[in-house]
């Protein structure tokens, strides 16, 4: 990677790092990434969508077209690091690195934009991917461009620094927050059986809950986690009449969490109905499975094979989420993930900060999918 665009790069990812917004709130962000690309390229087509954007190096209608993308908000958690960079905003750090892709996908469009693509390549720039909601939007930018594959890394501690890992099919889960509100009615406390309390209700859907996720009935595995269980108010005179389980369902097969979710809702219908409630749902933070396509897996590990990039096997897929699953649902393309070192503190931990170094390794691992050897002049790592 040339040494200037990686010291811009570097000093971009400071820049992001140093003013932090929450999904649905990027506007500096979207705004600094594009005025980036406006006053360093002479090549991109760049295009507005709104929350997100993207910018197009364009070779012709008759070649191949393939999306990078990388998000770019961060998350409600305080700066506690000492940082020269660090965080402006009080209650808001990059604590999960899309700072540094943001970073490296602009980075690598300053080398398009300078050494020349034989491709269509679009490097998009996502919001809110913490909660879900932007790639489910951004997917538009693939319909639009008539993208033919897609790309994307993260950033993961307890893997070997500057090391690119993937494997074909499931990456990571499927999830979602998954609300149930049963309203039954008020009693006083010394006459419980004037009302309809949704307390034992829920008690019985949280003891169902072993089952439904056993290994016995899924084929992969199954998770229901409780993540707030409420009922009633302080009051010592009245009996409950109002109560919210909050839930985050996750499988390695969507299939199989949308099982989970029928099973849950089907029980919770039946009590209410046999008891005289209500029972409502709601959903929140929806993430689909994010599934490599298998060829396009392979071609990460042998673009990276032949620079010189080292490139490992993921053994098993993460229990996180992340929303490029959605992409992955539109076109075939491979999400990696790229090492912070085995003792590098976790993402969504307030130690945590991403390591510049990386930048590099996501341009050169990007240009080594989308750029032939012979059109590059810039060394390897």
């Amino acid at each position: 990677m040339d040494q200037k665009n990686l010291e811009s790069a570097v000093r971009l990812r400071h820049e992001l790092h140093a003013h932090p917004e929450l999904s649905y709130q990027e506007t500096w962000t979207k705004r600094h990434l594009m005025d980036f690309l406006r006053e360093n390229t002479a090549n991109l087509d760049i295009v507005d969508g709104g929350r997100y954007f993207y910018a197009a190096y364009r070779t012709g209608a008759d070649r191949p077209t393939i999306a990078f993308r990388a998000d770019f908000d961060a998350l409600p958690m305080a700066e506690t690091i000492d940082l020269p960079w660090g965080s402006r905003f009080e209650g808001v750090a990059h604590k999960c690195g899309h700072d540094g892709h943001a970073a490296a996908l602009a980075g690598f469009a300053l080398e398009v934009d300078q050494l020349g693509a034989e491709n269509n390549i679009v490097f998009l720039f996502q919001h809110a991917e913490e909660t879900g909601q932007g790639a489910r939007e951004a997917v538009q930018a693939l319909r639009d461009e008539r993208v033919d594959e897609v790309y994307g890394w993260h950033n993961m501690s307890g893997i070997d620094l500057g090391t690119v890992y993937v494997k074909g099919g499931t990456t990571q889960f499927a999830s979602k927050g998954m609300t149930i509100r049963l309203t039954g009615s008020p009693a006083h406390a010394s006459q419980p059986e004037d009302g309809v309390n949704p307390s034992f209700a829920i008690a019985k859907l949280i003891d169902a809950i072993p089952e439904l996720v056993s290994p016995e009935h899924n084929e992969g595995l199954v998770l229901c986690t409780i993540v707030q269980v409420d009922a009633g108010s302080q009051n010592f005179g009245i009996a409950a009449s109002e109560g919210v389980l909050r839930l985050t369902i996750r499988a390695e097969k969507e299939a199989e969490m949308d099982r989970l979710q029928k099973a849950l809702e089907d029980d919770a219908r039946k009590m209410a109905a046999e008891q005289g409630m209500q029972a409502e749902f709601s959903f929140s933070d929806e993430f689909p499975e994010t599934v490599n396509d298998a060829t396009r897996a392979d071609k990460v590990r042998r673009a990276c094979e032949e620079r010189g990039i080292p490139v490992k096997p993921l053994p098993a897929p993460y229990r996180a989420s992340e929303d490029f699953g959605y992409y992955l649902k539109e076109v075939p393309g491979a999400y990696f993930y790229i090492g912070n070192g085995p003792d590098h503190p976790s993402v969504h931990t307030y130690e945590y900060d991403f390591r510049d170094e990386n930048i590099e390794v996501g341009v050169e691992a990007f240009k080594a999918l989308a750029m032939p050897l012979r059109v590059r002049t810039a060394s390897c790592l």
